[in-house]
Parts: structure tokens; C-alpha cells; sequence
């Protein structure tokens, strides 16, 4: 039986022919206006009506999830009735992402699944370990004891390069910035998910729209175009893009161009933005807790007495783990995850239309005081492994779950962690004294005037 069925569950009683509770909002926008002035404070009010609510975007009937069963049901055990959710298939999301991994649907995704899936092995990934530690070596090295640096965008860059590099087998350092910038700008029309130009699918040309459009366009360029001289020379140079273009179906068919276009933007995405900001919120959480910025480092120094990370060492990382964890638990670089039923069916005895708009938010459910004492704390401790074996298995999510989870994981979880050890060998950091830190949620949570930091030798 999953634990999480035996957690209570609010307001399910009686409730098959009902409704579920929640905010009126707006006669004609809904809740709306509520959810942009303050996004993440919305959502964790709403939980007070309960692990299922009820509310309305314009003419757009949403359900928010609250409960560990409730969204083990739409990630997992009743997944095929799910679809993704309105948001990430409008225009503007599908002209970036086109019909990748975290887009596509049904029968197609399950064979680009199938395709991708030895890129990711397990051991391919571990081999990109020591392409990890030499670009934080190259980052670190231009860095000044005293100096004070933005810490989001130097973690954006890094990302950026490894991801480049095991993607492509390209050092781009020389263009990491240009390309930084313009995967910004990509993001930009995302910033807020609840605006009219996602309920209504906006198709004007606006010139907001055309520089979103020439943007996508320049990066279909670079990719396109390593594409085809990698098709043209056979190539194997042991990167992911090598392994995607060997990759085929039972058939013999392989991906084509345009396949292979999506699932490479998608990677360029989730494989670099995401982590930059998971090591973004680690140092600035380590940076606020001198207790455990004090652990993490005498970890380091008892693996590794001054020689390179390995990523054979990554076993005896416990607090490091520990840490990375729980900065996931705080601050999940996905704070949201949306599916629409194709089928009307039963959430929590709650009946749910077909094309409802159901969300869970990892933001909130990892802040359950049901699942974690003092939620809003920074505690690595807590996640010893008695804890884990005892946390129901949807009251922490930050890779989403069930068959959509995300492929590069463990890619993830082993960059997160040997960037920090890489970094946090040589340097400390302390908020600057004038740094101002809050969360944006715009699609992942970004840290919305940067994370200014004062760089210090250890």
C-alpha cells in the first residue's frame, strides 16, 4: 500500500456530486488577478481549502492537487488519462520546445522516449563527470577573494558550457554569454502562466511576438547546423547528440532533423537552466546557514584533502546530497506541474471534466507540515534514510514522477552535487550587503534581482 494513503485527506466525504472548495476570484477573470500579484503565496493559501480546490482562469476551470495520492493518481497510476496541461502547449511554449520530450504525447513520446533513453544510461552520464569538474575549474579560476558577483547568472554560464559540451561535444566559452542571453529572452514570455496571452493562445504579431520568434530562430540556426555537419561526418564523439542520432526504433527508423531539433532544445533547457538555479539556491542557502555551509565544507575536505572531485566519490557525499536535496525541497526548480484529463474522471471523490486544468505544486507540497516538520526551514539533516523510506513518494517531486519523470535526472543530481563540491573546495560565499533575494516563479523559480555575493577564499 502507498503510505500516502494513510495520511489524512481533507474534504472527500460526501463530496462525489460536489464541487471542490475555493476562492471565488473575479466575476469575469477569476482568480487571476490573485495569482499574478503573488503567485506563490496564492497557491499556498489555497491549500487551506483543502488537498482539492477549485478555481477559475478566466473561463478556464483549474483544480489544484495537495495531496501525495492525489498526485501519485495524475503523474502515475492513471497517467494515459493525462495530458499535459494547456500552458505548455499554446504557441509560444511550442515553438520553443516543438514536440520534445516535454511536450509530445501518446504513442509518439513513448518512441522518442524509447530512442533517448540509452543517452541517459546511467553510466554515459557518469563519464560527463570529469567534463563538470574541469568547466567549474575554468569558472572558479577567474574569480577574486573580496569580489562581489551575481552568482545566478556565473551558475547560468557554467551550466550552460557543460551542457554544450555533453551535448554537442563544443566548447562555446567564446559564445556562452551570447547564448545565455537569448535563452533569457525565450523565457521571458513565461513569466507569468495566467496572463490572457496563454488562456487566449495570442497568435498577433506583436513585436513582444517577433522578438520571441527571431530569438527561437537564432538558436534554430546553431543546432540545425551542428546537426547536419554531425549527419554529414558519422561521427561518433561520445556525446548525447551522438547518441541520439545513432539511436533506432524497432523499425530501423531514427529520429529526423526536426525530432532531433526538439529533443536537443528541450535538453538545452532542462539540462541547463534548471541546475543553474537548484546551485544558485544552494549557495545562497548555505550562504544564510553557517551551520551547514560549516558541515558541507569539512565533508569536502575529508573526501577529497585537496585533490579534484571524482565521480567515484560521489558515495561518500552524504551531507552534500543531504544539502542538494533539501535546497530542491525549497526551492524546486519546478514549482508546478500541469496535466488536463482526456477522460472525465474522480480526484479525491471529487468529479473532474475533461479539460479541467489540474495543477500540483511542488512549492507547496514540499512545504506540507504533514510531511515535514518546520517546513519552511533549511534543514539537511532531515533527510536521513529512514526519513526518505518513510516520506510518501509524491510529497517530494522536483523530477516530477511516474513515466513522464524527467530522463536526465541523474544527470541532474550528479552535476548539482559535483559543481558544488568542485566550487565550494576552493571558495565561501556571504550575501552581499546591499543584496536583495526573492523568488520569481516564471516556469522555474528565479532568483529575481540575481544573488549578489561577496567571494571569499577558504
Amino acid at each position: 500500500m502507498n503510505p500516502a494513503q494513510d495520511l489524512p485527506l481533507k474534504n472527500t466525504k460526501g463530496s462525489r456530486t460536489r464541487l471542490p472548495p475555493g476562492p471565488k476570484g473575479h466575476p469575469i477573470l477569476g482568480v487571476m488577478p490573485e495569482f499574478n500579484r503573488d503567485s506563490l503565496s496564492f497557491i499556498m493559501r489555497c491549500r487551506d481549502y483543502g488537498d482539492v480546490v477549485r478555481a477559475r482562469f478566466l473561463y478556464v476551470p483549474a483544480y489544484f492537487i495537495y495531496h501525495p495520492a492525489h498526485i501519485e493518481e495524475i503523474l502515475s497510476t492513471n497517467a494515459r488519462n493525462f495530458r499535459k496541461s494547456m500552458s505548455l502547449r499554446s504557441n509560444f511554449f511550442h515553438r520553443l520546445v516543438g514536440n520534445g520530450l516535454v511536450t509530445s504525447e501518446g504513442d509518439f513520446w513513448r518512441r522518442q522516449r524509447r530512442l533517448a533513453q540509452p543517452a541517459f544510461h546511467r553510466q554515459r552520464i557518469s563519464s560527463y563527470g570529469e567534463v563538470m569538474v574541469d568547466y567549474a575549474q575554468r569558472t572558479i579560476d577567474k574569480w577574486r577573494p573580496g569580489e562581489i558577483r551575481d552568482i545566478h547568472p556565473d551558475m547560468m554560464r557554467l551550466t550552460l558550457e557543460i551542457v554544450v559540451k555533453t551535448l554537442f561535444d563544443a566548447d562555446v566559452s567564446g559564445d556562452a554569454d551570447r547564448v545565455g542571453r537569448i535563452l533569457s529572452e525565450l523565457v521571458k514570455p513565461f513569466a507569468s502562466q495566467a496572463t490572457l496571452k496563454w488562456i487566449l493562445d495570442n497568435r498577433l504579431p506583436t513585436p513582444a511576438h517577433r522578438r520571441f520568434h527571431r530569438a527561437v530562430g537564432e538558436i534554430d540556426q546553431v543546432i540545425y547546423r551542428i546537426i547536419a555537419e554531425r549527419r554529414s561526418s558519422g561521427y561518433d564523439q561520445g556525446d548525447l547528440l551522438s547518441m541520439l542520432l545513432q539511436a533506432h526504433d524497432d523499425d530501423g527508423s531514427q529520429m529526423t532533423d526536426s525530432q532531433l531539433r526538439d529533443e536537443v532544445m528541450t535538453l538545452f533547457l532542462a539540462g541547463h537552466e534548471t541546475t543553474a538555479l537548484a546551485l544558485s539556491w544552494g549557495w545562497y542557502l548555505l550562504a544564510t546557514h553557517p551551520e551547514a555551509e560549516k558541515r558541507f565544507h569539512a565533508e569536502l575536505d575529508e573526501v577529497w584533502a585537496g585533490r579534484l572531485p571524482e565521480v567515484s566519490d560521489l558515495p561518500r557525499l552524504l551531507y552534500t546530497e543531504m544539502v542538494v536535496k533539501e535546497t530542491l525541497r525549497l526551492y524546486p526548480p519546478a514549482y508546478a506541474v500541469g496535466r488536463e484529463p482526456i477522460d472525465e474522471c474522480e480526484i479525491g471523490g471529487y468529479r473532474v471534466p475533461r479539460n479541467t486544468q489540474i495543477f500540483a505544486f511542488q512549492w507547496a507540497t514540499h512545504r506540507d507540515p504533514r510531511y515535514y516538520d518546520y517546513p519552511e526551514a533549511f534543514n539537511p539533516d532531515r533527510w536521513t534514510a529512514q526519513f526518505s523510506e518513510k516520506l510518501p513518494r509524491y510529497a517530494y517531486f522536483p523530477f516530477g514522477g511516474g513515466p513522464r519523470q524527467c530522463i536526465g535526472n541523474y544527470f541532474a543530481m550528479m552535476e548539482i552535487v559535483l559543481l558544488l563540491a568542485t566550487i565550494g573546495q576552493r571558495f565561501k560565499f556571504s550575501l552581499a550587503p546591499d543584496a536583495v533575494v526573492s523568488v520569481w516563479p516564471a516556469i522555474a523559480l528565479r532568483p529575481k534581482e540575481g544573488i549578489r555575493m561577496v567571494v571569499s577564499e577558504r
